[in-house]
């Protein structure tokens, strides 16, 4: 008799594991093969109300994603925080749990499934974690009545085989969500390439505040009026100055561009007009100046509001009489020129402060386009990051793609530098990755160290901004701030070393759970052990 049990259940373990083999062989789509081998392990063993909990990967709780033989009711309130109760001590510790009566165990927290719902015997239960690259990732949970002639070690040994197969179907998911992801988003990139009016200008992007400032700059591009760009720094002002004059009629000529804040006051004046041989000690020869070497094609002055007063006037006399004078010269010389300006301050309240001229003022402001700051432009910071992305790789010779909600975290931030900080994070992004795609974790990090930096204290945000159909209010927006969920960045504190090596020790030196524990990335604890001089 003991021999025929002990052959049934062999075959009936056997049937389990074929029978779940199969399930992960049909389907992409974990949900069907889960719950198949959840219903299989309760029909044919015993070990019911299964379930596998999964932590929210913005609050890191653990919630039931799929099970079998639990009501809607009871499967919501499945939920722990790691650490929590025996489930959540197993995502914590990483090792399997059997309570062979829930009676008598007060870790057991009855929370999913009420004890007067179960059997009026002894009932245990029996949890596992979900292992991937040698970490837990999620639990694998059943009840089963203690009475059953079957070991509970070999249940055990069974339900870590299935734990196995499930982290593998898991693993795929992730996968073709990540592969899935890729592919939309280097289609969104193409379309954006071959559709858009900017595209052909280097200026990627589909969002309505985009692209009506497009559409103003390339209407007027080919009439040669004078174009104020108005804007927060790294917003793209100097693609726009080369869109003005690709598609305008001066486009065989030169395009020079001046950053008038990079220049020191005492040489800007040479560098824009040029100067006669001899004007001023060092003055060896003549020199062309950056107007004079852009007659016949633009000329973009960036940061024009930091322009001194008395260049101003000599600027005002460019643009009505179309001549210049070099420093030490006296002779006009006539150029033609177009003028494309930019800005990220309120040239109006310059007027008004008299550090601006009002006369010039006019004249520059014949034609403002207002340039929407990057968390303005709904959806076109996933085109962006893939263009980025591909010219990341290419420059450091890598093929690394975004991983499963990375490019979502991306998309949440305020980006108080715009696109410059968005190609510069995209860079160290992949220069950081370890693997093949650049994970959610290590986007929400560099994000996390970012958190300080806020927009510059500038008055272009408080100047009147249009309302085109589809454009985003974001006078709501706090710049710097993180999307909800992420970490705040922090200063290492010295009363903290006590508190991390307490964690450390719980965790048995396991740093990425402590980590955890701290409410902290493991890159933030690594160098918060670092600056506190922390052995391990």
């Amino acid at each position: 008799m003991a021999n025929r049990f002990s052959e049934s259940r062999s075959e009936s373990e056997l049937l389990v594991l074929q029978e779940a083999a199969r399930l992960i062989t049909r389907s992409t789509d974990p949900r069907p093969a889960v719950q198949g081998m959840l219903r299989l392990l309760s029909e044919l063993l015993g070990l019911n109300r299964g379930r596998v909990l999964l932590p929210n990967e913005h609050s890191g709780i653990l919630a039931i994603q799929y099970s079998y033989g639990l009501s809607p009711v009871e499967r919501e309130r499945g939920n722990y925080s790691v650490g929590e109760g025996v489930t959540g001590r197993v995502m914590q510790t990483g090792q399997l749990a059997l309570i062979p009566d829930i009676d008598d165990e007060p870790a057991y927290l009855a929370r999913t499934v009420d004890r007067v719902t179960l059997p009026d015997e002894a009932v245990a239960y029996m949890a596992v974690p979900i292992i991937l690259d040698k970490q837990p990732v999620g639990v694998l949970a059943v009840h089963r009545l203690r009475k059953r002639e079957r070991p509970f070690q070999r249940d055990l040994a069974l339900l870590q085989v299935v734990a196995t197969l499930i982290g593998q179907v898991l693993q795929v998911k992730a996968l073709v969500e990540e592969r899935t992801a890729q592919l939309e988003s280097e289609n969104r990139l193409l379309r954006n390439r071959i559709e858009s009016d900017g595209a052909r200008f280097g200026i990627l992007g589909e969002s309505p505040a985009l692209q009506q400032a497009v559409q103003q700059a390339l209407q007027v591009a080919r009439t040669g009026t004078t174009v104020l760009l108005l804007g927060e720094s790294g917003t793209g002002k100097e693609r726009f100055a080369r869109m003005q004059h690709l598609a305008g009629n001066c486009s065989q000529g030169p395009f020079v561009s001046v950053n008038c804040a990079a220049i020191p006051a005492t040489l800007i004046e040479s560098e824009l007009f040029g100067h006669e041989k001899g004007a001023f000690t060092g003055a060896t020869a003549t020199k062309k100046g950056k107007i004079e070497l852009a007659d016949g094609g633009t000329l973009f002055l960036d940061e024009i509001g930091d322009l001194e007063l008395e260049l101003q006037a000599k600027l005002l006399k460019v643009l009505e009489n179309r001549t210049i004078q070099r420093v030490g010269g006296n002779r006009d010389i006539p150029v033609e020129v177009r003028i494309v300006a930019a800005t990220h301050k309120n040239l109006q309240e310059a007027v008004n402060a008299n550090r601006f001229r009002l006369d010039l003022f006019y004249r520059l402001n014949v034609f403002p386009i207002r340039l929407p700051p990057l968390r303005a432009r709904k959806g076109d910071v996933a085109i962006l990051a893939q263009h980025f992305l591909k010219a990341a790789n290419e420059e450091y010779d890598t093929v690394v793609a975004f991983g499963v909600g990375s490019v979502e975290l991306l998309e949440q931030y305020p980006w108080p530098g715009n696109i410059r900080q968005l190609e510069n994070l995209v860079k160290r992004a992949v220069l950081l990755t370890p693997g093949p795609a650049i994970g959610r974790r290590l986007i929400e990090e560099i994000l996390a160290e970012e958190g300080g930096v806020a927009s510059p204290a500038n008055a272009i945000s408080a100047m009147p901004q249009p309302d085109p159909a589809g454009s985003v209010n974001v006078q709501g927006a706090r710049p710097g701030a993180l999307p909800e969920g992420m970490r705040p960045y922090a200063k290492v504190r010295e009363d903290e070393s006590g508190q991390i090596l307490e964690a450390l020790r719980l965790q048995h030196g396991n740093k990425t759970r402590a980590a955890i524990s701290l409410g902290l990335t493991p890159r933030q604890l690594r160098y918060r052990m670092l600056k506190l001089n922390l052995d391990g």
